[in-house]
């Protein structure tokens, strides 16, 4: 079959398509005949090399993280899917496969793909949806009523942010560009600050979390608009101690590098405010995703 390889890290030259053996299910393992696959900021990442800290791949492997497609060969302890099922998923971390042929996924970290849905659009949902339902209902933990401060709402995880925040009972507040101001409206933002012209601090004040898509001073200055005892959780800043102990399940090491490197950011903070830098795109919340209506069309990609 056909795949796209990492054979060592670096430039696109690192990456090639070439012919390899078709994957086999094991005994809760689903083969998936892949109709599409979604590009995401991570994939360059993997491929350059900036992640090797945090997941090291035996090379050469096959890249890729978001997959759509349909179950050819479903494993003999398989019970959720049969032959011809539309599925997709982010696939394991550990593993990839999304850009190849066919891909090997275990079944719990498969969903159906609602009927509304094309391939295309399917594969470009898993790993953006889930990295900001984690952060929303796992890390900030919304519920009705509360408030939350989303920058960057027009992005990809952004777009997925501000819906999750609503249908979770949020009051979403944004920042977004006089041309992605309708978007982010149409998604259910609140209010939508328009960053080039207006300083989001001067506007947002008081909010039980913030959301940070962008990092840099954007992350600082949010340490200023939560009310006392918020939370804010970040996936474009440098990771913090308990990231290597909650999301990666390392040891020591990695939490004391952790610890060295976000120390600037952590000090910066008030005493009174959680900071969460964290990786939010664990393959097993794909389930989620089941219960949580229907799905928007809207397509953007990711800032």
């Amino acid at each position: 079959m056909r795949a796209f390889v990492l054979t060592k890290y670096g430039g696109p030259e690192a990456a090639e398509l070439r012919e390899v053996p078709q994957p086999r299910p094991g005994l809760q393992e689903v083969l998936v005949r892949v109709h599409a696959a979604g590009l995401n900021p991570v994939d360059f990442k993997i491929r350059q090399g900036m992640l090797k800290v945090i997941q090291r791949y035996p090379l050469p492997v096959v890249m890729g993280n978001d997959l759509a497609g349909v179950v050819e060969v479903r494993g003999e302890s398989v019970t959720r899917f049969v032959e011809g099922d539309r599925v997709f998923a982010r696939v394991a971390t550990d593993s990839l496969g999304a850009f190849a042929d066919y891909a090997v996924v275990p079944e719990s970290l498969l969903a159906k793909i609602p009927a509304s849905l094309d391939f295309e659009t399917a594969a470009g949902i898993p790993l953006a949806s889930l990295t900001a339902l984690q952060a929303l209902r796992d890390e900030l933990q919304l519920k009705a009523g509360s408030r939350v401060f989303i920058p960057g709402g027009a992005g990809g995880v952004g777009t997925f942010a501000i819906q999750l925040a609503k249908w979770l009972g949020a009051e979403v507040t944004t920042t977004a560009s006089p041309r992605g101001r309708a978007l982010v409206e149409r998604l259910g933002a609140d209010v939508v600050i328009d960053y080039t012209t207006q300083r989001f601090e001067d506007h947002v004040r008081n909010v039980d979390g913030v959301f940070d898509l962008l990092g840099g001073e954007t992350l600082k200055k949010s340490f200023g608009v939560v009310k006392h005892g918020g939370k804010v959780v970040s996936i474009a800043g440098m990771p913090e101690p308990e990231t290597a102990r909650k999301d990666l399940g390392r040891g020591a090491a990695l939490t004391a590098l952790f610890w060295i490197a976000s120390y600037g950011l952590r000090a910066r903070r008030p005493g009174n405010t959680v900071l969460r830098i964290a990786t939010c795109s664990c393959t097993q919340a794909v389930l989620s995703l089941r219960n949580s209506g229907s799905w928007s069309r809207t397509r953007s990609s990711s800032p």
